[in-house]
């Protein structure tokens, strides 16, 4: 709980703090593109094929990059013998370890299996630019991040309740949440299997039957998934969209006023300029 809480405060504060600046940007992006066409074109400018090639993506998918990158560091770390220890202890989830708090956002990032991180990176990739078109990229990162850990939480409550104790570690049910946030916000948009295009389903069905599949996968026992945590992050993503932002995100604005004061004026009751939440 603590931590949702975090996370949506420091989205509120991100978010403040990104409209703020974003007037000084725009001038800032003036001058260097009036600059650009003062200076000689280099051929084969890496650096400006770079600039290019990012601001070619969607808001949606820049948002997520910092969270594949940091996937990929995680990944290339479990390639490493003399962190294994401690990969086991903090990047993967598991109620019977000593460490159970971190381990329940770390092992969001965490996968052993270059297979398991390439599919999740890439359905996580495909919804990015409609979650984040629908969320803003500082309310997604606060529902990604809190659905990691309600996931796990709730993987933690279903492995101790059946007895069936065991490591997990994976992005799943963070993507789950996002996935079931998207198809719940537009349940008629049309979805396909990447292998099979020809067949189209909605949303609305997509998710139904992925909450089936991991309900049955949770009660018959199966082991290749958490479907446990899929089944987490799955509810949070709902819960959120039905009632979680009216609750949260939209009540944001005493919080916000407050930051502005500290930020503004050097704390309440300082003197200096008023003004709006953001």
């Amino acid at each position: 709980y603590r931590f949702i809480c975090c996370s949506f405060a420091s989205a509120a504060i991100w978010q403040y703090e990104s409209l703020k600046s974003r007037v000084q940007s725009y001038f800032d992006e003036i001058r260097a593109d009036w600059l650009d066409k003062l200076r000689p074109q280099k051929r084969g400018d890496v650096r400006k094929e770079i600039n290019q090639w990012w601001n070619s993506l969607s808001e949606g998918q820049r948002t997520v990059t910092g969270i594949i990158a940091a996937n990929a560091v995680v990944f290339c770390c479990w390639r490493i013998p003399s962190l294994q220890r401690h990969m086991i202890r903090y990047f993967t989830s598991n109620p019977a370890s000593k460490t159970l708090c971190s381990p329940m956002l770390l092992s969001t990032f965490s996968h052993f299996s270059f297979f398991h991180m390439a599919a999740n990176m890439y359905v996580l990739w495909s919804f990015s630019s409609s979650a984040v078109s629908m969320l803003g990229r500082e309310q997604f990162m606060a529902v990604y991040l809190s659905a990691g850990v309600v996931s796990t939480f709730f993987s933690y409550l279903c492995k101790t309740l059946s007895g069936r104790l065991g490591p997990s570690l994976g992005a799943s049910g963070a993507i789950m949440a996002v996935l079931a946030a998207v198809c719940t916000k537009m349940p008629e948009a049309k979805l396909a299997i990447i292998f099979l295009p020809m067949f189209t389903f909605t949303a609305s069905n997509a998710l139904k039957a992925i909450v089936a599949m991991d309900t049955a996968g949770l009660v018959l026992g199966w082991k290749f998934f958490d479907h446990a945590a899929h089944l987490g992050g799955a509810m949070f993503g709902i819960w959120y969209i039905l009632f979680g932002h009216e609750l949260i995100w939209k009540n944001r604005d005493p919080f916000v006023k407050l930051w502005h004061d500290l930020r503004t004026r050097g704390g309440p009751g300082g003197g200096g300029e008023r003004g709006g939440s953001a």
